[in-house]
């Protein structure tokens, strides 16, 4: 593990490039990604966010849905390198604030939870799923 200070990296409220973020996905063991698929995927976002460091992507997280009723926090993903350091949760601190301004009373937020990290979106007030047959998805209501 690589060990980054706060004070050492910045937060831009900005996609990755299509290159980097078909990078960090394959670093995160998320599997390949058509690059035109992820042009388009990344300019249809409500909102990104991610965390550099001397211009590297260390951290990245977007919020994709209609921008009305319903919202979906998608692509939560951090280096492998730095994990465990607070760069989730401060990519989660930036989609929440996004997400206090932009979803309204009645709006649901939704996310689909890797296997095992449920525990970091309950802290935010996600709650899941109570029928196991709907999928692991979770969710917080406004």
């Amino acid at each position: 593990m690589t060990h980054v200070k706060k004070e050492h990296y910045q937060v831009f409220h900005q996609p990755p490039t299509v290159t980097e973020f078909c990078a960090l996905r394959k670093q995160a063991e998320w599997g390949e990604t058509c690059p035109e698929i992820a042009r388009q995927s990344l300019q249809n976002s409500l909102y990104s966010v991610c965390i550099r460091q001397s211009q590297k992507l260390l951290a990245m997280g977007r919020v994709v849905g209609d921008g009305a009723m319903y919202f979906y926090i998608q692509d939560v993903i951090v280096d492998p390198v730095y994990q465990g350091q607070g760069l989730g949760h401060e990519i989660m601190l930036n989609i929440e604030q996004y997400l206090q301004t932009a979803a309204n009373k009645g709006g649901t937020i939704g996310l689909m939870a890797a296997q095992g990290k449920t525990g970091f979106y309950l802290r935010y007030g996600y709650i899941e799923r109570p029928n196991a047959t709907l999928g692991p998805g979770m969710c917080r209501f406004i």
